[in-house]
């Protein structure tokens, strides 16, 4: 079954950095869970059922992941503010799996989340303003428009530049959204090309004071609109990095399944506890699959992935506070 797109009648909602720290403060979790659903997580029980209805296909799969991603945000929507769901563990499973891509979104919106589609987009001019519009705004069919994707926040590759960049900046003013730009990432390989020193400077300081540059007219309040991605595995960059970009969230990937620590995390906050909000992917929604969490079961997958949660936001907070 094809989703329909949602047209510009609907009312706008109003979805800023503003209204993510709101977020952070009322459920004191600088957390974001990223729906990242390899087919290999979901439990058996939930494939199944999935299966039984649609056969062992692409539209099985995909419902395997929609009922998957519904029962954990169910689980977990009124202990964190945000979500991520990372667009290419839907993609593998084609046209299906964008569809559940799509009902993820508008789901986790109705239960009052924030949702930074992890898209990693940034091309030539015209093709990042197709990729912007598709993901944060609308599109025009005839003598209407709809918004395609309609996510709060995306992320973005800022490897072409500004010409790849600042087409999704002008959509975010339009649209009061936001982005997440890749400065320095988790991943072991990032220093190959990130950590090269250009005019004696590493490439991803360079980057951050662009990022900087970049938010300094999207602000609202004391932030910025525009952000930035920092990995948790490297945190005296983080260190740096804070510094450079002070009016700028930084998105945190890292935690948890990758390495990163609490302890880890502290630079990444400014002094007013705000300022970064952290991502754990599978360490929240493959909780029941590590053996702290295995008394819940796969029967009770759900209840693990809370646990999880409660256990990183206090994580979180016992080293914020001995900061």
């Amino acid at each position: 079954m094809l989703l329909a797109a949602k047209d510009i009648s609907r009312e706008t909602e109003i979805v800023m950095v503003k209204e993510l720290i709101a977020k952070i403060q009322k459920t004191n979790a600088p957390i974001v869970v990223g729906l990242d659903p390899m087919l290999s997580y979901v439990p058996s029980q939930v494939k199944e059922k999935a299966f039984a209805e649609f056969g062992e296909t692409l539209e099985g799969a995909a419902e395997a992941i929609w009922q998957f991603n519904k029962s954990i945000v169910d689980a977990v929507y009124d202990l964190i503010p945000a979500v991520k769901p990372q667009i290419a563990m839907y993609e593998q499973f084609g046209i299906p799996g964008l569809i559940a891509f799509k009902r993820t979104v508008d789901y986790c919106k109705e239960k009052g989340l924030i949702v930074i589609g992890d898209v990693k987009r940034g091309d030539i001019g015209s093709t990042s303003e197709a990729y912007a519009v598709g993901h944060l705004g609308k599109v025009a069919v005839g003598s209407r428009s709809y918004y395609p994707f309609d996510e709060d926040f995306i992320t973005v590759n800022p490897y072409l530049g500004s010409d790849g960049v600042n087409p999704f900046i002008k959509v975010c003013k339009e649209e009061n959204k936001g982005l997440f730009i890749l400065v320095k990432t988790s991943n072991p390989s990032s220093g190959e090309f990130q950590d090269k020193v250009v005019d004696t400077k590493p490439l991803y300081e360079l980057v951050g004071e662009k990022v900087a540059e970049w938010g300094a007219d999207c602000t609202d309040g004391e932030y910025s609109n525009i952000g930035a991605v920092v990995g948790a595995t490297y945190p005296e960059m983080g260190k740096v990095l804070r510094k450079l970009m002070p009016k700028n969230f930084i998105l945190v990937p890292g935690y948890g399944a990758q390495g990163g620590k609490a302890a880890d995390l502290v630079h990444y906050f400014n002094a007013d506890g705000l300022g970064a909000i952290v991502n754990s992917s599978r360490g929240i929604i493959a909780a029941y699959k590590q053996e702290a969490y295995g008394k819940f079961g796969e029967a009770n997958f759900a209840d693990a992935s809370r646990q999880a949660v409660i256990d990183m936001r206090e994580d979180i907070a016992g080293a914020l506070a001995g900061k």
